[in-house]
């Protein structure tokens, strides 16, 4: 979809529908009262017949408002005004888009802007508008044969301004919240293709277009003999029971002074995981396709820091592979190398996105980094913990970790800090090897980031467990594309380009 931001009177705005805000009780905010006088008090009228009140996810249209060049009003309820911030301000731009993505506006001007909820500012709520509206416009279709092509779908939202000396901040706004939008659809595509599609081989090549888009970026592919030789036995074990060869995708953008450390994303690749022979139950397995989506989010984050031309030197890695039963395949109790020289006991090969991230962390060691954030779908007691809504958040660096944090709480794209004591560690003991695979059924998801950071001790390191953010289930089954707000909004303020 087009945004546009602009100022002028709202009143003389000539569009297919103009979308206002109704709080409880039916409260016009000033923008709202204004154009409710504009129209010889049309809407006061229409709210007083009972058919909106203005609760949080409410909708009214008004056809043919009076004295307007408008063709439609969308009254939209934005709840409590005591209640008003920036998560409700998200859910109100959600419910008018989807409201007129199937209507028969193709274009609308939204002055919802004009609410400013609490601790936001034009930039924020410029860059939130567009994040929320192409959120509520997303839909995957690639793999459908038959498209409706009779809709009239929503094509260009032009956001008001009420302050024309703002507009500077509003423009900014609106161009950041494009290219994360378009970062979080990239990393939903990917999530949402099935597994024959989305291949390692497929994801590598997604990564190896990018290339064409800039020429700081440079783009590498490591085949199975290339991870032989480095002694990734970790990560080549996860492979050995698919026909699908592994790769390790290597992204460098180097948009940051030359001798400026980079910071290095991680993202689990496994394109479909049945489990390996500890083989997952049937019901639901349709979903494994989105183990890949710690990948997704960091070839969306690469996206969207393209298109920002960010002055920041950015590596992504992703190791990708798919994990099938087969008479090659890990079993339980076998004994494995890792790159940094560790062995691995894999108790359960269930347990694999660990395997193939240990490898790629230690191939991290490389870049000399200034911070190593690793993102996967890792553990279902994260989704157990801490539902969908919050990504599950384990770091050996404060500093780190309250980037994350701050990040999160600032696009709404939240995680939540769980311990990493040294008290943990010793779940994950072998008795046969360096490590176990799996701690045990205790804090799955702290052994699981105690086992990764066994890999990271000689740089500042944060794993995101994504299990329960990445995709949702159920009627609604779909990738999500976080964290690529959190991550982008992170490499921002890194920046210093947030607002």
């Amino acid at each position: 979809m087009e945004f546009e931001a602009k100022s002028g009177v709202p009143s003389n705005q000539r569009t297919a529908c103009l979308i206002l805000g109704v709080f409880e009780k039916r409260k016009l905010p000033e923008v709202s009262h204004s154009m409710d006088q504009a129209c010889n008090g049309q809407l006061r009228q229409l709210l007083k017949s009972g058919d909106m009140d203005g609760k949080l996810g409410q909708s009214l249209m008004l056809y043919n408002p009076q004295e307007l060049p408008c063709k439609r009003i969308l009254l939209v309820g934005c709840g409590a005004e005591k209640d008003f911030n920036l998560a409700a301000y998200r859910k109100v731009v959600g419910k008018a888009v989807s409201t007129l993505k199937d209507g028969g506006a193709t274009e609308a001007v939204t002055c919802l802007p004009h609410l400013m909820p609490k601790e936001s500012t034009t930039y924020s709520i410029f860059r939130d508008t567009v994040l929320a509206a192409e959120e509520a416009i997303y839909s995957f279709n690639q793999c459908k044969s038959n498209i409706d092509s009779s809709k009239r779908p929503l094509r260009k939202l032009t956001l008001m301004l009420e302050d024309r000396s703002e507009l500077k901040k509003a423009v900014k706004g609106v161009d950041h919240g494009m290219a994360i939008a378009n970062g979080v659809s990239r990393a939903k595509d990917l999530g949402n293709l099935p597994g024959n599609i989305c291949t390692p081989s497929y994801l590598a090549d997604q990564a190896k277009s990018m290339k064409r888009r800039s020429r700081k970026l440079k783009v590498e592919i490591l085949e199975e003999a290339q991870m032989e030789k480095l002694g990734m036995g970790s990560l080549l074990s996860v492979s050995r029971g698919s026909r699908q060869p592994a790769k390790l995708i290597v992204m460098e953008y180097r948009g940051g002074k030359p001798k400026s450390k980079p910071v290095v994303l991680v993202g689990k690749g496994l394109t479909f995981d049945a489990g390996g022979i500890s083989l997952k139950p049937s019901a639901g397995m349709e979903e494994m396709k989105y183990d890949m989506c710690g990948g997704a989010s960091v070839l969306g984050v690469m996206s969207a820091c393209l298109d920002l031309k960010l002055p920041i030197n950015l590596v992504c890695l992703v190791p990708t592979s798919e994990n099938l039963p087969d008479g090659a395949a890990n079993k339980p109790g076998d004994i494995v190398t890792s790159m940094s020289g560790k062995t691995i006991e894999i108790l359960n090969t269930d347990a694999e996105g660990r395997l193939i991230l240990c490898d790629a962390l230690t191939y991290a060691e490389r870049f000399n980094p200034a911070a190593v954030i690793d993102i996967a779908t890792l553990t279902g007691a994260c989704v157990v913990a801490l539902g969908k809504h919050a990504s599950g958040l384990l770091a050996n660096n404060d500093t780190l970790a309250r980037e994350l944090l701050d990040a999160g709480v600032e696009t709404g794209d939240r995680a939540w800090q769980l311990p990493l004591w040294d008290d943990y560690q010793e779940m994950i003991d072998s008795k046969t090897a360096d490590i176990a695979n799996i701690g045990g059924r205790w804090a799955g998801t702290i052994t699981a980031a105690c086992f990764l950071s066994r890999f990271t001790k000689d740089f500042k390191w944060a794993h995101l467990d994504i299990a329960g953010s990445a995709w949702s289930s159920g009627s609604t089954k779909s990738a999500t594309g976080r964290p690529v707000p959190l991550l982008t909004q992170l490499l921002l303020k890194r920046c210093r380009l947030d607002g």
